[in-house]
């Protein structure tokens, strides 16, 4: 009969809406739009950075500003990131925004996206979170209109801490994305 045909197409149409709707698409149940919470302490702490005041210089108009901005690779190189944490925080949109100008402009350029973790967890469970990182600032430059062949991610998890040793101090420094141009 013709009834089968149609119930193994439907099953199949159903197969594909099922996986679809399982794949990520980079945010999260409670609505982060860059990243995800672990959530293995569901704490955050606290991260001071490097801003982004002066990122590009002064002493010209705001047109030949950006337009200078979109020539070179801006400054600021690394984003920080809270504890277990792989959204990107709003004090760095800018920063990241800055970067997709930057490789929008120049569509021969392309970046590597280092992905780091302090030394806490499991060495695997660290090169995932760096991976994550990583990841996390490769599709908010993808959204801003960068090609993905432009960008590559390479995680290093806690093995090239950009600071020794066991304070917060030390951690907040080494949760980071590194732009490499």
């Amino acid at each position: 009969m013709q009834l089968k045909p149609l119930v193994r197409s439907l099953a199949v149409a159903l197969s594909i809406a099922v996986i679809a709707g399982c794949s990520s698409t980079g945010g999260t149940q409670d609505g982060d739009s860059y990243g995800s919470q672990d959530g293995r302490d569901g704490s955050a702490s606290s991260t001071s950075g490097t801003g982004t005041s002066g990122q590009y210089g002064s002493g010209t108009s705001g047109a030949d500003r950006s337009q200078q901005a979109d020539s070179r690779i801006p400054d600021v190189r690394t984003i920080y990131f809270d504890y277990d944490r792989d959204t990107i925080k709003s004090e760095y949109e800018s920063v990241v925004m800055a970067h997709a100008r930057y490789l929008r402009s120049n569509p021969g350029a392309n970046v590597v996206l280092h992905g780091h973790t302090d030394e806490r967890g499991t060495r695997e469970y660290n090169m995932a979170l760096g991976e994550r990182r990583a990841n996390a600032v490769e599709r908010f430059l993808n959204i801003q209109g960068v090609s993905s062949s432009q960008m590559s991610v390479v995680s290093y998890g806690e093995e090239r801490p950009a600071e020794r040793g066991s304070s917060e101090a030390a951690y907040s420094q080494n949760r980071r994305v590194v732009f490499n141009y």
